[in-house]
C-alpha cells in the first residue's frame, strides 16, 4: 500500500499521475490518498475540508487502485502524519509493506515535521525526482544534517526495499508543470483550468463556486 497525504486544495493532475506512476514503479496494490484537516506544517487550506475530501473522491473514481481515506478530516485535531501512519500500521499489521509517497520538497523539509525520524520505523518512503529538476534529494548537501545522515544509510536502488519499513527510494516522476496555487490563481481571474485537473473536480468547483477568490 501507497499513502499519499496533502491538502489536496484542489486536487489537481500532477498529483494524480505521481500516484499512477509511484504506484506502478514500486508495484503497489492501492494507493491511499488521504486529505489533510488540519495540516499542521503550513497555511490553512483555502477551502473546506470537506469540499477537499469530495474533490478527492471524485478524482480518483474509476480507478480501481486509488482509495480515499477521510480519517484526517474527520478528526477534530491537527493531523500528523506519523499518528496517521501509525494508526494504518496498527491495522495493517507488522509485516505488510507501507509505503509514504513525498514529494522531494516535502522529504526536504522532514525534520519540522512532528516525531519524523518516527516515520522510518512505520513506512518506506518513495521521494519523488524529475529528471533535470533542482531538487533538494538531487543534492544532498542542501539537506538537514540529521536527513542526510537518514538518506545516507536508507537509500536504496528501486525495487530492492525489502521489509515493512524503513527504506528510502528516490524515483524519477514525469515532470508536470502543475500547481494548486497556480489553478487556483487562474480560477480566481475566472479563467479556465481545464486539463489542469479532472473534469469531474472542477465540475464540483464551478458547481460550489470555489476558489472564487485566492
Amino acid at each position: 500500500m501507497g499513502v499519499m497525504g496533502g491538502t489536496f486544495d484542489p486536487i489537481h493532475l500532477g498529483h494524480l499521475r505521481l500516484a499512477e506512476e509511484m504506484a506502478e514503479a514500486l508495484d503497489l496494490d492501492q494507493v491511499r490518498f488521504i486529505p489533510a484537516g488540519q495540516p499542521p506544517h503550513r497555511d490553512m487550506p483555502h477551502t473546506s475540508a470537506l469540499h477537499r475530501l469530495e474533490m478527492v473522491r471524485r478524482a480518483v473514481a474509476g480507478n480501481p487502485r486509488f482509495t480515499v481515506d477521510a480519517r484526517e478530516v474527520e478528526q477534530p485535531a491537527p493531523s500528523y502524519t506519523v499518528d496517521t501512519l501509525t494508526a494504518l500500521r496498527a491495522e495493517l499489521g507488522p509485516h505488510q509493506p507501507l509505503w509514504l509517497l513525498l514529494g522531494a520538497d516535502a522529504f526536504a523539509g522532514l525534520p519540522a515535521w512532528h516525531r519524523w525520524q518516527q516515520l522510518f520505523a512505520l513506512a518506506h518512503i518513495a521521494v519523488t525526482t524529475r529528471p533535470g529538476s533542482n531538487d533538494h534529494t538531487a543534492q544532498p548537501d542542501t539537506l538537514a544534517a540529521e536527513l542526510k545522515q537518514e538518506l545516507s544509510h536508507r537509500q536504496v536502488p528501486a525495487g530492492s526495499a525489502t521489509g515493512p519499513a524503513g527504506a528510502v527510494v528516490l524515483q524519477n516522476m514525469t515532470a508536470l508543470d502543475i500547481s494548486a496555487s497556480r489553478i487556483r490563481a487562474i480560477l480566481a481571474r475566472q479563467g479556465s483550468a481545464r486539463y489542469l485537473l479532472p473534469d469531474a473536480v472542477l465540475d464540483y468547483i464551478h458547481q460550489h463556486q470555489l476558489y472564487l477568490h485566492s
